[in-house]
């Protein structure tokens, strides 16, 4: 399964006035987050990237081309050269596509329909969002139905209350959003290549597509109670930064695979073997 990658917008809610960064660009830790989305879909296998390109392209290219695998991986210097003990992209495929400036998600998906050709099934996600979701439970709901798309239902994030009133003015009821059988759209989404028979040019993902299917039962969904975090805004930026310097990264599941120290003890002896072969 490809993973397609919206990543064109101008992210208005997330610009400060002073970076013209697109929202999946700007940091949490070392790393944006668009970094962070991919590495938790090749955690679970998925490694076949297409980003749909549009504002601010050339920052996502030049990161990608100019990539340090040294941030974020552990390495010896060897007599000037760096060895890694690790890597993150080398066994990615990405794929580039300007999908156009002001195109909406729908058009964007449109715009790699070839690419996606050889399919049965696809991911497809806003690279905005992090979490920690059982990918590999929601794949499996998804090819165990006839849908044409899922998507991840998440409980409301909103820190409002909801308020029952009386026809005269008397408050009845104070609930939080989270406490009402409400679900919202999460992302994390999948399709079937049908999706493309009823992708019109312009047309709206959720709006013009979702929508309709959901109405004809061709859509399904797959809830989620667990860590689910949008960057959608600076304070939600903010936030996502604030856990990972404090250490709480429940979107990180890899991080819980890479703690055997072994093959790094062993890649030390042998790169020490190899200078005492050479002395």
């Amino acid at each position: 399964m490809k993973v397609v990658l919206f990543c064109g917008g101008y992210g208005m809610r997330m610009r400060d006035g002073a970076s013209d960064l697109p929202k999946p660009m700007h940091p949490v830790g070392p790393r944006p987050l668009i970094w962070h989305v991919m590495r938790y879909y090749a955690h679970f296998g998925y490694t076949d990237f297409v980003l749909c390109l549009g504002y601010g392209a050339h920052h996502i290219k030049n990161y990608f081309l100019d990539y340090d695998e040294t941030e974020s991986n552990d390495f010896v210097l060897h007599r000037g050269e760096v060895v890694l003990l690790g890597s993150d992209v080398q066994d990615w495929n990405i794929t580039f596509v300007h999908t156009g400036l002001d195109s909406p998600i729908g058009e964007r998906l449109r715009r790699v329909r070839a690419l996606l050709a050889d399919d049965e099934m696809f991911h497809a996600n806003y690279a905005d969002v992090l979490t920690d979701a059982p990918l590999d439970a929601m794949v499996e709901r998804f090819a165990g139905t006839d849908a044409v798309g899922q998507l991840m239902a998440v409980p409301p994030q909103s820190a409002f209350h909801c308020v029952d009133v009386t026809e005269d003015g008397r408050l009845a009821s104070i609930t939080t959003l989270q406490e009402m059988p409400l679900w919202e759209n999460g992302g994390y989404l999948m399709f079937r290549p049908e999706v493309f028979d009823h992708l019109g040019p312009g047309c709206d993902l959720i709006g013009d597509v979702c929508t309709p299917l959901a109405a004809a039962g061709r859509m399904s969904a797959y809830r989620h109670r667990g860590f689910w975090q949008p960057a959608d805004t600076v304070k939600e930026r903010n936030a996502l930064e604030a856990a990972y310097q404090g250490g709480s990264r429940p979107w990180m599941l890899w991080e819980t695979h890479e703690t055997d120290r072994d093959p790094l003890q062993a890649a030390i002896a042998e790169l020490h073997h190899d200078s005492r072969r050479s002395d």
